[in-house]
């Protein structure tokens, strides 16, 4: 299977289970961006339970703008925001410590346009999964492909397509219970070299 599907924030377990199980992946970088979605949004677990991380973007709706020129607000300090959040909810999660070096250069090196970010983040998740895929980036903006499978609704974070995805361990079910389709980061901090075989098994529901 060929899809195309949206670089995102530290993708959903919905994106990855679309990636890992595709022979290639060709990544929608020339659309135009569009707000609440997961191009600059990822859900992480908190103590309080679903926790948003938003990375902060100038972006004016009046003007259209394609993903790809879309910069960050780096003014707000929403990286130092985003590791600590990182730290609060996983310092305790089995292999957080696994992973942290990897993960940690991220948030203390500036990026200018999120599509860039959400590029290297994508390239780093793939390394601590080690996975080695056939990954491409679009030419031009199609509305329909042929050849390809459409994932790209999934970038959408509002009306989400309810997943049915199996359980696995987080640090705070026993607090809020179990809640499915968040970062890919969850699963990695709870699951670690698990997680890869946790997504092959899980299938994908679609509208």
């Amino acid at each position: 299977m060929n899809i195309i599907i949206h670089p995102t924030y530290f993708p959903n377990i919905a994106h990855f289970v679309a990636i890992i199980q595709a022979k290639e992946v060709m990544f929608e970088v020339d659309d135009n961006f569009v707000k609440q979605t997961y191009r600059n949004r990822a859900y992480i677990y908190g103590a309080n339970g679903k926790q948003t991380l938003n990375i902060p973007v100038v972006y004016s709706q009046k003007r259209r703008q394609k993903y790809r020129d879309v910069k960050i607000f780096n003014e707000e300090r929403w990286q130092d925001n985003h590791w600590k959040s990182l730290l609060s909810s996983y310092r305790t999660s089995p292999f957080f410590e696994y992973y942290e070096d990897e993960l940690q250069p991220l948030f203390q090196q500036k990026t200018d346009y999120i599509l860039d970010f959400n590029l290297k983040s994508f390239e780093i998740i793939c390394d601590c999964l080690q996975l080695d895929l056939n990954v491409s980036k679009s030419a031009s903006y199609e509305k329909t492909i042929e050849d390809k499978v459409d994932f790209r609704h999934l970038v959408t974070a509002k009306k989400e397509q309810p997943q049915r995805f199996g359980k696995y361990t987080q640090v705070f079910s026993n607090k809020h219970g179990f809640i499915r389709n968040l970062s890919i980061l969850d699963l990695l901090f709870n699951e670690g070299p698990n997680a890869t075989s946790y997504l092959e098994s899980q299938s994908l529901i679609t509208k």
